[in-house]
């Protein structure tokens, strides 16, 4: 009996890994992978030609990821904004389980505590695998910064970026106040680009991570292409977008060009040459197959009508930033990793940035915090195995708007007191026939769930 029992546990797990091989961390005899994840801040859904052929901006490099991996046609951010977004990304929960639902406001709002102490992060999930990771963050932090909120005290080993939503790029000013910080401590760099050195700081962990035993994790959240604020200007500088002359010349234009959209596509330029030197730094180190890298924007381009601001695009999507229209909530997106996401492939399932801290603990075979709600899934039959999306809803709320997605349905609504409007994304992506009215019965299953939802907390 023993013997035949080893015989069919032997057939189970030769079962197991032959049918689910993004079992990666769970004894395939793979090495533990790499696991670099990085942010755009604000980059429109059609910002780039690998989703709208129509876009003028080059960015070759992210084209080249595309064609290299998966490209997400249905990612969704859990909030529409900033800080939230980042929020979620890193606990793997929505904000209403983490409690930071808002923007972090001024001086006092990043520099204070943000997200709660006792919120578990994805690098502190990583150092506890069985192989724990070395952990690096470079960019935009935007989820407080008093002592114990501090990348370096949540988890990372390493950080180098801004405690605020956004600041200068050249002279890393945010408020008046003076924001690049290595560690805990301050560093100046006045002159260098934030996009290049963000890039360079993350190249330089790879490099040296990557000759070592561990593997490791490198959150990479930049500033571009965020708009421009005239409070983190020196006086009598112009507060328009900036990019590195080098930018400028791939559109034969001049750095003293004046049209804001061609000085956003300089921006977006520079972004994706910044991510073409990291992923290039991947390859380069001889760790490509064992990497996996996610890339996704925090929220859609905003779309509020400010002359000179809001000039990125989310075509085909309806509105952008800080709303729950298809043009805040469903953003660019994709991954890579040789022999394991095929290349060209195309995702249409959704998915959304939650499922992110779940995919960290799938490939290094950590255990997820077992003491509180996390609302990832396992998104990585998805990526490697064209499976269907494991969520069956998508649940909400910023400010007044509010929206709820069930399978090709969305109902949304921009305040309490207004009527849900009804939409099938399948048919009408822009969110532009309202059949609410010829589908009262669809209107209230949606509405019956976000309300159960809602009483859940």
């Amino acid at each position: 009996m023993i013997e035949c029992s080893s015989v069919k546990l032997s057939f189970i797990v030769v079962l197991l890994l032959s049918v689910a091989p993004w079992c990666v961390a769970a004894g395939s005899g793979d090495p533990v992978p790499n696991i670099l994840i990085i942010t755009a801040d604000n980059l429109g859904y059609g910002d780039l030609p690998c989703y709208n052929s129509a876009s003028p901006i080059k960015a070759p490099n992210l084209d080249r990821f595309a064609a290299q991996g998966a490209r997400l046609t249905s990612f969704y951010t859990a909030s529409p904004t900033c800080t939230v977004s980042r929020a979620c990304l890193l606990t793997g929960r929505i904000p209403q389980r983490h409690g930071l639902d808002y923007q972090l406001p001024g001086l006092a709002g990043n520099y204070g505590v943000g997200l709660h102490h006792d919120e578990i992060l994805i690098p502190r999930v990583l150092k506890n695998a069985p192989t724990p990771y070395e952990t690096g963050c470079f960019g935009k932090w935007n989820i407080g910064f008093a002592k114990g909120s501090r990348p370096t005290e949540r988890g990372f080993d390493e950080f180098l970026g801004h405690a605020s939503g956004n600041i200068d790029y050249y002279h890393h000013i945010y408020g008046g106040k003076h924001d690049l910080f290595k560690g805990t401590e301050a560093f100046h760099a006045d002159g260098e680009y934030s996009t290049d050195l963000f890039a360079d700081a993350a190249i330089d962990f790879i490099q040296r991570k990557s000759g070592t035993k561990q593997p490791w994790f490198c959150y990479l959240p930049f500033n571009a292409p965020h708009f421009p604020n005239a409070k983190n200007k020196q006086l009598g500088q112009p507060n328009n977008w900036q990019a590195p002359d080098r930018a400028f010349e791939a559109y034969g234009a001049s750095p003293n060009e004046t049209d804001p959209k061609r000085r956003y596509d300089a921006v977006v330029t520079a972004l994706d040459e910044a991510i073409g030197r990291v992923l290039n730094a991947v390859d380069e180190a001889d760790v490509k197959e064992q990497t996996f890298v996610f890339f996704y924007s925090d929220n859609g381009a905003f779309r509020l009508g400010r002359k000179g601001l809001d000039v990125g695009v989310n075509d085909p999507l309806r509105q952008g930033g800080v709303t729950c229209w298809e043009g805040g909530l469903r953003v660019a997106a994709m991954a890579r990793w040789p022999g394991k996401i095929k290349a060209g492939s195309v995702v249409s399932e959704p998915l959304w940035s939650p499922d992110l801290m779940t995919a960290c603990a799938e490939l290094s075979g950590a255990h997820l915090p077992d003491d509180r709600v996390l609302d990832g899934k396992n998104p990585l039959p998805v990526l490697f195995e064209q499976a269907d999306s494991p969520h069956n809803s998508f649940f909400f709320i910023y400010r007044n708007h509010a929206a709820v997605r069930q399978g090709d349905w969305k109902i949304v609504r921009e305040k309490p007191d207004q009527p849900w409007q009804l939409f099938n994304l399948v048919s009408d992506l822009s969110e532009k026939d309202d059949l609410a009215d010829e589908n009262a019965d669809r209107v209230a299953e949606l509405e019956r769930g976000f309300k159960s939802w809602q009483d859940s907390f």
